[in-house]
């Protein structure tokens, strides 16, 4: 009986968020044409990219969906596309994905700038432009420490902020 209350309300709050998160949403954008919260934010989607139920039920189990529900409302560009496929990708290859950038090219670091829509003739350029920050972030006091989540998230800041400054136009997702 106590599992079925503490269910119910789980659900309960997991529906208030939900509404409350379509009272925050952008006035500029006509209501439901950001992504889902539950399907497409949060950790339910970096884990589950293609089973939305999986999705819907990580992020609820996870922590009722609020950070789900925070990421489609304050930065829903990070909810979808490239840049979420990229984050899983990295997270889940960082040490392949950081000794490919060390030599300048690989298997992973070329599937990583693909994810990004890099033509071919522009993935060297993105590579020697961040190798150097790649570089510092890895020599830096405290790298060692880190958690692989936390070097993975690093190294997606870089190669992210790179893309989208330097490479928008030749990257196309």
């Amino acid at each position: 009986m106590r599992m079925g209350k503490s269910l119910i309300s789980l659900v309960a709050a997991g529906a208030v968020v939900l509404v409350s998160s379509s009272a925050i949403a952008d006035d500029e954008k006509a209501a439901g044409s950001g992504p889902s919260p539950f399907v497409d934010c949060g950790i339910g989607a970096a884990l589950f990219p293609n089973t939305s139920w999986a999705a819907v039920t990580s992020n609820v189990i996870w922590d009722i969906g609020t950070t789900a529900v925070i990421s489609a409302t304050s930065s829903p560009e990070t909810c979808q596309g490239a840049p979420a496929q990229a984050a899983y990708f990295i997270n889940d290859t960082y040490d392949n994905v950081l000794e490919d950038t060390a030599r300048g090219d690989g298997e992973y670091l070329v599937a990583l700038l693909e994810i990004y829509g890099c033509s071919s003739e522009v993935q060297g350029d993105v590579v020697t432009a961040i190798r150097a920050d790649i570089g510092a972030n890895v020599e830096a006091d405290g790298y060692a420490t880190m958690s692989t989540v936390e070097k993975a998230e690093l190294y997606f800041n870089v190669i992210n902020s790179e893309i989208q400054s330097e490479f928008a136009a030749s990257c196309t997702a």
